[in-house]
């Protein structure tokens, strides 16, 4: 790792490809340990972590231990693991020994003192306690959510996407390296039930008022992913048969929205059949799926994902498209379970490439309607969210120091993947190339390069300039043209290096390819009817 990832402060200066754009950013010596791979994480690989949490609502007051496992990759004896305050590590042991603690902020860099041998796996315990950052306005600004049910019972849930999983709990914050199985045991008021990742393995009741559950996660996760969810649940479950045999999908809902819950949750097995369709079997079926109602909109967590979108249609009741079709649907089950394919079997290393979560999510909505209601309904709906864009910052955000991109990662990133739809004219291959990816990078954590190399070589299209013009400017590729004394001339402006995606037409009623470039160009015309595919993400101008 360089050392100017570790500079007490960086003053980055980001430019477009084009000179659009310019901002400063300060960034902090906790950004860069946040968000790099720093000496102290890099020698070390995740295999196996016990989360072994007790939770106490009345004090909204956790105490507990990570057992955190790994395998050695190179000479080192110095191990950050990361906890954001106010909890505080209290001590760490390894082989009995208690081990001494250097605190930088949120990171803690634990020295071991037994020799540490390339290849072997050993453990540490991290023991820490505390009242956690409470969250605001989860899961945007996420932590613990602290609220009672309509009973007045205690409904808790945990959030931590870009924040951190750090946030409730010592681990290897770094979303690089993924574990690749964890135990969750949790303790909590025996009236309440915890809902956490994976399968139940074994539930006790202590002899304090307390139960404790046990939950095997059998896949690896990411650190956001892990959460837990205590409440007054009641459950109802269903077998769904899928490209990889029978799968359990399981809900847990406060128990006064049973009958509601029963005829909404609908949406999860046909969200199922047109996922596996579109990407690719479900990627977790030894831990099953499960819907978790929680006091927040939601989140994906991996196996366990949360809802909280009120049992409406579209986003809490709106359609995000201002078509109609949004309503077809419940975005929340939707869009969060798409993501069980685009951030928990495929995640980004880093943050700033959040984009392979959220576009290919945004994406799914389409698809999901495509599936069900046909390519045009789909078409006029991810058309419809481009209202939404606001092309004030590229989607690619900072490296190194857990900086995600702009929120057109969302409805612009569907539109990049749509337009992308279009150039490979050929709906199975390109559903091939949706699966494809979710079977090459299989439970791993990539590169936007990664999947732009992909797609480029998949479709047979040297996508990269198309790739840096929707990813990496905030420009929209504008069609400039002029028909003119029987001829139609035309060329492409606010591009960057490179760009000369074909796009599709209708010229005098008839449909075909044009391929401007940034230079002018003239092909003739008859009855001056001229009409550009509204499926390509541009804009166009006539002079």
């Amino acid at each position: 790792m360089k050392n100017t990832l570790l500079a007490l402060c960086c003053l980055i200066i980001f430019s477009c490809a084009q000179g659009q754009i310019t901002e400063q950013v300060d960034f902090t010596r906790q950004d860069t340990l946040r968000g790099s791979i720093t000496p102290e994480r890099s020698w070390w690989d995740l295999t196996y972590y016990h989360l072994d949490l007790s939770v106490m609502p009345d004090e909204k007051y956790i105490s507990g231990k990570t057992s955190v496992y790994y395998k050695v990759l190179d000479n080192s004896k110095e191990l950050q693991i990361d906890l954001q305050s106010p909890l505080k590590i209290t001590s760490a042991i390894q082989n009995g020994q208690s081990l001494d603690i250097r605190h930088d902020g949120n990171a803690h860099f634990i020295s071991l003192k037994d020799k540490q041998d390339i290849g072997k796996v050993y453990s540490v315990d991290v023991f820490y306690k505390g009242n956690p950052k409470e969250a605001v306005r989860a899961p945007w600004d996420g932590g613990f959510s602290w609220k009672k049910d309509k009973n007045g019972n205690h409904f808790i849930a945990t959030s931590c996407q870009g924040l951190g999983a750090s946030v409730w709990w010592p681990n290897k914050d770094h979303m690089y390296d993924e574990v690749d199985s964890m135990l969750i045991s949790v303790t909590n008021p025996k009236e309440l039930t915890n809902i956490s990742n994976g399968r139940l393995r074994s539930k006790k009741e202590n002899n304090d008022g307390t139960v404790t559950s046990h939950w095997f996660v059998n896949n690896p996760i990411n650190n956001y992913g892990v959460n837990v969810n205590i409440a007054d649940y009641v459950h109802f479950s269903e077998v769904y048969e899928g490209e990889k045999g029978p799968l359990d999908l399981d809900y847990f809902i406060l128990s006064y929205n049973l009958e509601k819950a029963q005829e909404h949750f609908t949406d999860a097995p046909k969200m199922m059949k047109a996922f596996e369709h579109w990407f690719g079997p479900y990627p977790f079926y030894e831990d099953g799926f499960k819907l978790v109602e929680v006091p927040y909109l939601g989140m994906e967590h991996q196996s366990s994902v949360t809802y909280g979108n009120q049992y409406k249609k579209g986003y809490l009741g709106r359609d995000l498209s201002g078509t109609g079709w949004g309503l077809k649907f419940d975005f929340l089950i939707i869009h969060e379970s798409g993501h069980e394919w685009f951030a928990n079997n495929i995640t980004y290393k880093d943050i700033a490439d959040m984009w392979i979560h959220e576009g290919f999510t945004n994406y799914s909505e389409n698809l999901f309607l495509d599936y069900y209601h046909g390519k045009e309904a789909a078409s006029e709906y991810v058309i419809g969210t481009r209202k939404g864009i606001k092309n004030d910052k590229p989607i690619i955000g900072y490296y190194n120091v857990n900086k995600e991109g702009s929120g057109d990662m969302y409805p612009k990133g569907g539109n990049m993947l749509h337009t992308l739809r279009q150039l490979i004219e050929n709906d199975e291959k390109w559903r091939q190339i949706l699966r494809g990816l979710n079977e090459t990078f299989y439970h791993q954590t990539v590169t936007t390069q990664q999947i732009e190399n992909y797609i480029s070589e998949q479709s047979g299209i040297d996508l990269t300039a198309f790739f840096n013009q929707y990813l990496r400017d905030i420009r929209i590729p504008t069609l400039e043209y002029e028909i003119k004394n029987g001829a139609l001339k035309f060329r492409w402006t606010e591009i960057v290096n490179g760009f000369d995606m074909p796009i599709q037409v209708t010229i005098d009623n008839k449909e075909q390819w044009l391929f401007p470039k940034n230079k002018w160009q003239s092909i003739p015309i008859k009855n001056s009817t001229f009409k550009i595919d509204e499926d390509f993400y541009i804009r166009h101008k006539q002079i």
